[in-house]
């Protein structure tokens, strides 16, 4: 069964590049959202993982972050943003640099679903 992804990015052509390589990888995209706002009307649907950039224009996605790890769902940051940036409580989460590599984003994806 493909494992369902979550994509945070308000660039465009970034999120469709992220959707064509979590799909190419016979994964799932339960969407892909441009905002923190957006994208958190969607987690109460079955989430495996997600990409998020931290900064989207509706601003710092650390909260989204937070949600996502209380539901113990993993994540990691595709970003521009340094490390510094990243609170505390956040720190140990998996930061892939912008502009980033195509192999970086596959190893970062789950090989199954999470359990139930």
């Amino acid at each position: 069964m493909p494992v369902r992804i979550l994509i945070l990015e308000d660039d465009p052509f970034i999120a469709l590049d992220l959707a064509a390589i979590v799909e190419e990888q016979g994964h799932e995209v339960l969407g892909s959202f441009a905002s923190v706002a957006a994208a958190a009307q969607h987690l109460d649907e079955p989430v495996d993982f997600a990409l998020l950039d931290i900064d989207v224009a509706d601003g710092k996605s650390f909260g989204l972050a937070a949600a996502l790890r209380r539901r113990d769902v993993p994540f990691a940051f595709v970003s521009g943003s340094h490390r510094s940036e990243i609170p505390a409580y956040l720190a140990d989460a998996l930061l892939i640099p912008k502009p980033y590599r195509h192999a970086a984003i596959v190893q970062s994806l789950p090989r199954e679903r999470r359990a139930a």
